[in-house]
């Protein structure tokens, strides 16, 4: 405690000094926003709503830049909701950053998380659909906590945290225990790779309806490639222990997938890509199927896309699930995305 607290003086400290630091600079600020339009066509056997327009997401934030090395961001983002209204506005970030040196980047507030953010920039599709720890409920891409980038070299950089855990969309759990993680990123003329890791503890209900505490852990590694400006390839591996959801602790339930991903661009308007997501669970003890079965599967996305201008982009794409439960039918749908942003 001690340590801890030695620690959050030196940055406020840090932080006077920095917002004191006023010489040869002048504030400014720049709003921005990003939306998520699309058209879909679902071919889903027994399907009953078959088409339709949708705004999947819309971002409007503002950055400014207070002092030297002093920076405060807040995004909103405009989703659906729990309760099944179709728009409700998220606080997506609310962050003050502090660029102490050269080398170290010191971030709090409701803050953008590091568990996918690499992968999702080398998957570059986002308008499309998440990357995989997104998707299917591994993590979460902004919470609130702090977190610190270290760079240690020309090749190596690396970030830690404490965050709540439970997203950006929900409030701190009962229990008031938080999430603490680490990453080590790796970067070399075309080649990135990274390995991440986080845990995560809180009371749940076990076999006999005992409480006890339970730890989940979750494990994200990527390896991505650009070969050139034309081509790049990825491939990413990822573990849940003892949660059935990154907010969700629960004991003995365990999620596994892979993802793999690549794209060829003819020119600065034209490029394909095409993807493979695998995502598997455990077997709980004194059961015969997996205790995701239904969720369980082969996921395929490959399209095409035009950029027209900067700031436009839209894709012919197809997306196909193919589940692991014989008794659910296989998800097949064809999508025109679009984004746009300012």
């Amino acid at each position: 405690m001690k340590k801890l607290l030695i620690g959050a003086i030196a940055l406020f400290l840090g932080f006077t000094a920095t917002a004191q630091d006023k010489a040869d600079f002048t504030p400014s600020g720049e709003v921005n926003g990003k939306v998520f339009f699309n058209y879909h066509y679902d071919m889903t056997k027994g399907t009953e709503k078959e088409s339709s327009f949708e705004i999947k997401r819309a971002y409007f934030g503002y950055d400014y830049n207070i002092a030297k090395g002093l920076k405060a961001s807040i995004t909103l983002d405009v989703d659906k909701n729990d309760g099944g209204s179709d728009y409700t506005a998220f606080l997506k970030k609310a962050q003050l950053e502090w660029k102490a040196s050269s080398a170290v980047k010191v971030s709090l507030g409701m803050i953008g998380t590091v568990q996918f953010s690499d992968q999702e920039s080398f998957w570059g599709y986002r308008y499309i659909m998440k990357s995989f720890n997104d998707e299917y409920g591994f993590g979460s891409s902004a919470d609130l906590g702090i977190k610190a980038n270290f760079k240690l070299s020309d090749s190596f950089s690396a970030n830690a945290f404490v965050i709540n855990g439970e997203g950006y969309k929900k409030v701190q759990d009962d229990d008031g225990k938080q999430r603490v993680g680490a990453s080590l990123i790796y970067q070399n003329k075309g080649l990135i790779a990274k390995v991440y890791g986080d845990v995560n503890s809180a009371k749940t209900t076990v076999a006999g309806g005992t409480e006890k505490d339970v730890t989940a852990s979750a494990l994200a590694t990527f390896i991505g490639y650009k070969f050139s400006d034309k081509f790049r390839l990825a491939a990413e591996y990822n573990l849940l222990t003892n949660g059935a959801k990154y907010s969700k602790v629960s004991d003995n339930h365990d999620l596994e997938g892979m993802s793999f991903y690549s794209t060829y661009t003819f020119d600065k308007k034209w490029e394909v890509f095409g993807r493979y997501d695998y995502l598997t669970s455990n077997t709980l003890e004194g059961e015969t199927e997996k205790w995701n079965l239904s969720n369980n599967g082969n996921a395929i996305t490959t399209g095409v896309q035009y950029a027209p201008v900067k700031g436009v982009k839209m894709a012919l794409n197809y997306q196909g699930f193919m589940k692991k439960d014989s008794a659910s039918e296989d998800n097949s749908m064809v999508y025109v995305n679009l984004e746009f942003k300012f």
